[in-house]
């Protein structure tokens, strides 16, 4: 079987945390490491959770690295309004046993993509682009030898989450985003046009529980916790999972639909600030840098998931 390499860059989140164990979970992935950002809550938070999640999937071996506390220009903003004062409230997951690798994430990610072979390696971010664009910034010689970038953010038809225009992972970071979409790495965006088509739902939570396992047990607390914010923002069955998208596109490319299309990111204007431009119609003659991804199977991806969350 060929592997797919892949870094996840993450800011764990109930949803991160899913698509961290669908990775560790998946054969056809082989996951080189991972990198914390802020975000979602702040930094010493992120890593904590990435290491959880490394040790309720079984994989103390996974390396982990701490990245940037703050966005590259602006403040930092957090949301724990949805996540919880952890970032992964619902379940009690112990205090984890594995260390934090020595050394900071942009490093750890110049090093991995200058060591591993050109193209083989594909960057997954699920949180802000900081540590992606402190990286080119700080090396440029590994911009030819990402594979690819598969990046959840953004949103066009659907709006913003955070504002009105606006995406969390990308407000967070407007000028991060807008440097890695102009790098001239092809990038997959997994916006909130397809992952407000992702609803948890109440039965397709019960499917964890059902699975008698402290794993499925804990995705459901997760799920549980995570949706009841989103459920009263919407007033839908379930909440949007978001991240674990970025995981399923790579296992499972068919259940997803979208086109190759320009986006550009907002970083100048406060009312706007954050928004992904996407130009969906072609009506601009800017260059196509991003697959934008719109529709998705949502009983293929939440079937996806289960089965591999089910083998935990």
């Amino acid at each position: 079987m060929t592997t797919t390499k892949i870094i996840i860059d993450t800011d764990p989140g109930q949803d991160d945390a899913v698509a961290i164990l669908l990775a560790l979970t998946s054969p056809e992935i082989e996951v080189l490491g991972i990198t914390s950002v802020a975000g979602n809550v702040p930094l010493p938070l992120t890593t904590l959770n990435a290491l959880k999640c490394c040790e309720l999937a079984g994989r103390p071996d996974i390396p982990v690295y701490a990245g940037a506390a703050a966005p590259l220009v602006r403040p930092l903003i957090t949301a724990e309004e949805v996540h919880g004062r952890t970032g992964l409230d619902g379940p009690d997951l112990p205090e984890p046993s594995m260390k934090l690798q020595d050394g900071h994430a942009v490093d750890f990610i110049i090093e991995t993509l200058r060591r591993e072979d050109p193209g083989t390696v594909t960057l997954c971010t699920l949180g802000p682009l900081t540590n992606i664009a402190l990286a080119f910034s700080k090396a440029p010689d590994i911009k030819p030898r990402v594979k690819q970038i598969v990046a959840m953010g953004g949103g066009a038809f659907e709006g913003g989450n955070t504002t009105p225009v606006a995406e969390f992972n990308i407000l967070v970071d407007p000028h991060a985003a807008q440097a890695v979409l102009q790098s001239g790495i092809p990038v997959v965006m997994m916006p909130l046009d397809v992952t407000h088509k992702c609803l948890t739902k109440r039965s397709r939570i019960q499917k964890y529980r059902d699975l008698n396992t402290r794993v499925g047990e804990a995705v459901a607390l997760m799920l549980e916790y995570f949706e009841r914010f989103d459920e009263s923002k919407y007033g839908s069955d379930g909440g949007p999972l978001h991240d674990p998208t970025v995981i399923a596109w790579l296992l499972r490319p068919e259940i997803f639909g979208g086109r190759d299309i320009n986006v550009e990111v907002e970083t100048g204007s406060e009312l706007t600030m954050g928004q992904t431009v996407a130009d969906w119609w072609g009506v601009t003659d800017r260059p196509k840098n991003v697959h934008f991804v719109r529709d998705v199977d949502d009983d293929a991806f939440f079937d996806l998931l289960i089965e591999r969350i089910g083998t935990l």
